[in-house]
């Protein structure tokens, strides 16, 4: 039998066999949560050390490398196995609550006259999603043929892992293994991984080129020049001072700088924390700031109100305890929603019983716990009460929660199952790429308001790698925020995130893959696909105000 780490069972002998029971699980559990901070903690240093931050790279990922190494099965196998199968078990639970987090303290968003860039937006994004479930699965049914061990469900991974990102590839592990395909979990969170590299390197290169042809509506130098008895110019704090964070798989999007942070006010929107109660984004982090949700979604900042300082996020832990409980508490809330409505629906299935019991069956808590977010949000803000939900708070809840999640998951990758499945892998990582590229540069100057490009950059960041990869993209493409590409982009985010990234459709998409079949589900995208793009076509006929067509 595998030892399963330090017995701490001998520790407790003293105590009575049932206080024993309870309390060894429980100090497995406080090893296993202390050594996997300890391993984010070095991630976090290392990731400094080398600016990862600045090429879109989270620092949680670092650590999930560290934790690699340092796995039972690693060059320096110094983690029990007993402390990694905890860990396992993790990033369910850590995404349900990154996800109560979501909407607590975001003020419900009123799009007002961003209908058409809105619309297009959200079109776009659902061609994205919806063509990568198509071409993932003309990729798998041209290997079946080929290859033995190519799974059906590996036509779900290019939507889960690019548009979802390590959180959602993590959380949807037990749904692929209760489906048969147990591999699903590491498969996809190396897709995700090679989503988060590629957007920011292929992006990089497509805003270098965009730069030469003429696709961006201004063309400002990257880094602008002193002239001769001038000081030099301060380039524009967002693209200068403030490092890139990359934001965690389902969170939705960053507070930029101040530019945009102002159309997103002048808008009605606010963006996650950064702003408490509703009040303006504030100021992104500088580069002491402490590290953000390693593909979720929100900026660690204070605000003037709740005390803080943006620079050194001391705001959020300058908190009375009282805002601490209050905010936990709304999360739990949330979450508690989620976890309840997920026992309603079991009831009402085991009740109908057939194809809905089967989905239901499968369905984790994850997606409704994004529900009782917007539910507790409503609340707070019909009674008046908004105030007392703390964006920093709630945005540092979530941070710490994607960090270990991101960590936990990508230390308990199992490389050889990597090795084995690495041409469908490598197949579909490609074929989710040229999808994604030739969607927004063929299709968005087509059905995009001006500026098309950096409203489609932005589209390509987050449905390759994660919202924040998005943002690095569209600072490089537009450094002084004069294209204010960001508040539609930000709604869209908000409205689809319980469908698509690790929402609903997400989660429903391998069910229907294992009942449909790969042809009858594939002909099903293709539809959904030609209708999108029929709609965002158009719209842009019928309102071409700001399209451009090339």
């Amino acid at each position: 039998m595998q030892d399963s780490g330090p017995d701490l069972t001998r520790l407790l002998l003293p105590l009575s066999p049932a206080a024993t029971a309870v309390l060894a699980p429980a100090a497995s559990w406080g090893l296993a949560m202390a050594v996997l901070a300890l391993v984010l903690a070095l991630g976090t240093g290392l990731g400094r050390i080398l600016g990862s931050r600045n090429w879109g790279v989270p620092e949680a990922l670092l650590a999930g490398v560290i934790g690699l190494l340092l796995a039972p099965s690693g060059p320096l196998p110094l983690i029990p196995p007993g402390g990694l199968a905890v860990w396992q078990e993790l990033p369910l639970i850590l995404l349900t609550l990154v996800l109560g987090t979501l909407l607590v303290a975001k003020p419900l968003p009123r799009p007002g006259g961003l209908w058409r860039p809105l619309s297009a937006q959200v079109l776009l994004a659902l061609t994205l999603a919806f063509g990568q479930y198509l071409v993932a699965a003309l990729v798998v049914m041209a290997l079946q043929g080929r290859l033995a061990g190519v799974h059906p469900l590996m036509a779900c991974l290019i939507e889960v892992s690019y548009e979802g990102g390590h959180g959602s590839a993590a959380a949807m592990g037990p749904t692929y293994a209760r489906l048969g395909f147990p591999g699903g979990e590491g498969l996809g969170l190396a897709m995700a991984t090679v989503g988060l590299l590629s957007s920011t390197l292929v992006g990089g290169i497509v805003v270098v080129l965009a730069r030469r042809v003429g696709w961006l509506q201004v063309v400002a130098p990257v880094w602008p020049v002193a002239t001769e008895g001038e000081p030099a110019p301060v380039m524009e704090a967002a693209f200068m001072e403030a490092p890139f964070v990359a934001p965690a798989p389902e969170a939705i999007f960053t507070a930029p700088a101040a530019p945009a942070a102002t159309a997103l006010n002048a808008a009605g929107i606010t963006a996650p924390p950064g702003a408490s109660g509703g009040g303006p984004i504030a100021d992104p982090p500088s580069a002491s700031a402490p590290s953000l949700i390693g593909g979720g979604a929100m900026p660690f900042t204070g605000d003037a109100k709740e005390g803080g300082s943006p620079a050194d996020g001391a705001g959020v832990l300058s908190h009375s305890l009282a805002a601490w409980a209050v905010n936990l508490a709304l999360a739990g809330i949330a979450v508690g929603i989620g976890c309840l409505a997920l026992e309603g629906l079991r009831l009402v299935a085991n009740a109908l019983g057939g194809g809905f019991a089967a989905v239901i069956e499968a369905l984790p808590v994850f997606p409704l716990a994004i529900i009782g977010s917007l539910l507790v949000r409503l609340v707070l803000e019909r009674s008046g009460n908004a105030s007392v939900a703390s964006s920093a708070i709630q945005g540092l809840v979530a941070t710490l929660a994607a960090d270990l999640l991101i960590t936990a998951a990508t230390a308990c990758l199992d490389l050889s199952l990597l090795a084995q499945d690495w041409i469908p892998l490598t197949a579909l990582a490609v074929a989710g790429l040229a999808w994604n590229l030739a969607v927004v540069l063929l299709l968005g100057p087509r059905i995009l308001p001006a500026p098309w490009f950096e409203r489609g950059i932005l589209e390509f960041g987050q449905a390759t790698g994660v919202a924040a990869s998005g943002l690095l993209l569209l600072r490089m493409a537009d450094p002084l925020d004069q294209a204010d590409a960001l508040p539609a982009f930000s709604i869209k985010q908000l409205l689809l995130q319980p469908l698509i990234a690790g929402g609903v459709i997400t989660v429903v998409a391998p069910l229907a893959v294992t009942r449909l079949g790969l042809p009858l589900w594939s002909g099903l995208c293709l539809v959904l696909v030609l209708l999108w793009m029929g709609l965002a076509l158009t719209l842009a006929r019928r309102f071409p105000s700001g399209s451009q067509a090339s």
